[in-house]
């Protein structure tokens, strides 16, 4: 096991991802009008982000897409919602990227 691996802490090991030919797919539940937006943790397997948008016309979506694809590096395009595109809990598909990878950029993110 690698250093990197090894300083991921504990909270990141339950968020449960699956990989798939050079994609990680994941859930994440979204809490809208919060008053920043920020990565807050894992929860239930999920994680969990907080986005200042209202779930209104997409404006949540398009968010949650900017901060994720910032904080994991890749490009916006990169970021797909698959299932939940009009509820809080949503299945998300990262391209281009490992679960290794997305659990450090994760915990370097939380605030």
């Amino acid at each position: 096991m690698s250093k990197a691996t090894n300083q991921i802490p504990g909270e990141w090991s339950r968020l449960e991802m699956s990989e798939r030919a050079g994609a990680v797919r994941f859930s994440v539940h979204v809490r809208p009008r919060s008053s920043r937006c920020s990565i807050l943790g894992v929860r239930e397997g999920a994680l969990d982000v907080a986005l200042t948008a209202p779930p209104a016309e997409g404006a949540a979506n398009e968010e949650l897409r900017k901060l994720l694809s910032r904080v994991l590096e890749v490009r916006r395009a990169d970021v797909n919602i698959l299932v939940g595109t009009s509820s809080r809990s949503k299945l998300l598909e990262i391209n281009g990227t490992s679960s290794t990878t997305v659990r450090e950029l994760f915990s370097k993110a939380k605030r």
